[in-house]
């Protein structure tokens, strides 16, 4: 089985703007994510295997150029596999590239989101082994199936990101950074990978021009069981369900979005695709039932563990 040479090893980290500072915090908490060095300016905070999100007001300078008003992503910190890929990469970059202050390489793609580099600091971590009992296979035992009671991010999967131009951005993904296009709805969309054999996407871009900004990035946890404990959890704390929890009939995962202050919303999901050299990409039309094979509309109710529904 063949692989691709990126040398690309997933999403490092996340920078994003916000309005308000004390209401990002408590989001970021209930969200599952731990403390990794926070003070007034700036929140920091970790998911299992050490991916960070990083969060400052939209007036702070530090922040990466915006491409929107108010909350939004502001820059995308991927992982290389040693520093031989990293200076490859940088070299075919070129003068297009700079390192900024904080010692990463940096490059705008076409729209002006920011992507920065680095080697992988990103630990390991590891779902829990889902044991599905169903007629002729008792996978468990004299045991209970886990009830997951708050969320526990394991990574930031990916992010997707409303673009001006749907060609210049694939030529900057594939071509530049060496993604591959995983499946795409032509002249609108396009599922990336940054990495083969990996998940399904890393990336998905969307044309959307005169109005580019983040639509969400997207949390791994480890099964279904989990993408529904954890959304109750963010719905009993009074968080607004997007839309969910549901599955994708495109990457097959299970999903539960939550309006962010930072900007879109974040996703936890689980049970995506894993692509090999072998994996077959598909052109799809854009319509509504190609976003969800299902969905609850309004999410589940925290507390009632009951459809929510506006009055």
């Amino acid at each position: 089985m063949a692989q691709d040479s990126s040398g690309l090893t997933g999403i490092e980290a996340v920078q994003f703007s916000t309005t308000d500072l004390a209401q990002a915090s408590r989001f970021l908490d209930d969200w599952g994510l731990v403390d990794a060095g926070s003070d007034e300016t700036c929140l920091r905070r970790v998911t299992r295997d050490g991916a960070e999100v990083e969060v400052r007001h939209c007036d702070d300078p530090a922040l990466a150029p915006g491409v929107e008003e108010g909350g939004s992503l502001r820059a995308v910190t991927w992982g290389l596999s040693d520093g031989d890929q990293l200076a490859a990469l940088a070299a075919r970059l070129g003068d297009d590239a700079e390192t900024g202050s904080d010692g990463l390489l940096s490059i705008k793609d076409p729209t002006g989101f920011t992507h920065r580099f680095r080697v992988r600091q990103r630990g390991e971590a590891v779902a829990d082994l889902q044991l599905v009992n169903g007629p002729g296979r008792a996978n468990r035992v004299d045991a209970r199936s886990t009830i997951y009671t708050a969320p526990a991010p394991i990574g930031i999967g990916h992010v997707v990101l409303f673009i001006e131009d749907l060609e210049a951005t694939l030529d900057f993904f594939t071509r530049r950074l060496g993604f591959v296009v995983s499946d795409s709805y032509p002249g609108h969309a396009a599922f990336l990978r940054c990495r083969t054999p990996g998940p399904h996407h890393d990336a998905f871009v969307l044309r959307r021009p005169g109005k580019p900004g983040v639509n969400h990035v997207a949390f791994t946890v480890g099964n279904i069981h989990e993408v529904f404990g954890s959304g109750l959890s963010m719905s009993a704390k009074g968080w607004q369900t997007d839309i969910g929890p549901g599955r994708h009939p495109i990457s097959s995962a299970y999903f539960w979005y939550f309006r962010s202050p930072m900007g879109g919303s974040w996703e936890f999901y689980a049970d995506d695709d894993y692509c090999t050299a072998d994996w077959v990409p598909c052109e799809f039309e854009r319509k509504p039932e190609l976003f969800a094979e299902w969905a609850i509309a309004g999410g589940i109710d925290g507390n009632t563990r009951r459809q929510a529904r506006s009055a």
